[in-house]
């Protein structure tokens, strides 16, 4: 099969080229898709530069998203038959960041390792669904990675209600976005975005199902935004890309009980945090890193993914 593969294991853009690649055959619970469209995201121009080195003995192709329709089905794959129209997440290169363990329906883990930017590709019949008639193969290709990733955060994560106010960090970028029109889709009352550039901010505001409150964070103090659209309650959902130095505002934006769920830490992973609890005053969070989930009912934790003991302390 026709791929899209890179020059010397890594490089520049100008190392991607387009190659021959042993086409996959579906094992048990397993299907073969033929791939349409894919999509393109920030962490594969990460993985493209060298920065995550696949695992020994993987593939080398790149992708995690993509819409397609089955080729060809493995044993216990029953739910679906050939020519099928599906969209699909894949693990590409970024297994060796962030596995992807996917279950058959045997039970068994496996570890998807293949990536999108391909003719075909094999996955577990578990990690597909049907693609939407109504979309495009480029709209359905642009679905799993950002919206799927927005709706964990945001619902499965943070328990998003009807009515519940919300702030989105990196509101411009692709999971950004996702968040905020699916956080207007499930009734929030407010979304408060952030961005760089008042370009930004504008495209925010006037997007389908947009922010209805924006901040640039570079010029402005993102809490007292979040304050006025709230009227000083604060949000139920905070949405953070960023980490260290977005954590003392995000603490005095949340709400009491609010919910925080990191889905990066751009910024740095370490916080000082006895001055910011006395500065801040006792709040009880829920902090979570996309699936690890702590209550801390008025004292804070270190996030996830540490090793080390989580820190623990509490106002005086």
């Amino acid at each position: 099969m026709r791929a899209v593969l890179i020059k010397d294991g890594k490089g520049p853009v100008e190392n991607l080229y387009l190659g021959e690649a042993a086409t996959p055959t579906p094992g048990p619970g397993q299907v073969l898709v033929k791939i349409k469209a894919f999509g393109l995201n920030g962490m594969d121009i990460v993985q493209r530069e060298g920065k995550y080195p696949p695992p020994a003995g993987s593939s080398s192709i790149l992708g995690v998203e993509f819409a397609g329709h089955i080729s060809a089905l493995g044993a216990d794959t029953s739910v679906w038959k050939v020519d099928d129209e599906v969209l699909g997440l894949a693990g590409g290169v970024s297994a060796s960041l962030h596995p992807r363990r996917m279950m058959r329906s045997d039970g068994a883990i496996v570890l998807v390792i293949q990536g999108a930017y391909a003719e075909y590709i094999v996955l577990p019949a578990s990690h597909i669904i049907r693609k939407p008639s109504h979309l495009s193969w480029v709209e359905a290709a642009s679905i799993p990675e950002t919206f799927l990733t927005a709706y964990q955060a945001l619902i499965l994560c943070s328990d998003l209600r009807k009515g519940g106010d919300v702030l989105v960090h990196a509101g411009a970028s692709g999971v950004g976005v996702s968040a905020i029109q699916l956080a207007r889709f499930f009734g929030a009352r407010t979304v408060t975005a952030t961005a760089s550039t008042q370009e930004k901010l504008d495209w925010l505001l006037s997007l389908p199902f947009g922010a209805t409150h924006v901040a640039n964070y570079k010029t402005e103090d993102f809490s007292e935004t979040v304050k006025k659209a709230t009227d000083n309650k604060g949000v139920d959902v905070l949405i953070d890309f960023v980490g260290k130095s977005h954590w003392k505002r995000n603490i005095e934006s949340l709400a009491i009980d609010g919910h925080m769920t990191m889905l990066a830490m751009l910024s740095g992973k370490t916080c000082h945090l006895d001055s910011m609890l006395t500065l801040t005053g006792w709040k009880a969070l829920r902090l979570t890193q996309t699936s690890h989930l702590f209550y801390t009912n008025g004292f804070v934790y270190k996030v996830p993914p540490f090793d080390r003991a989580l820190l623990r302390t509490k106002p005086t």
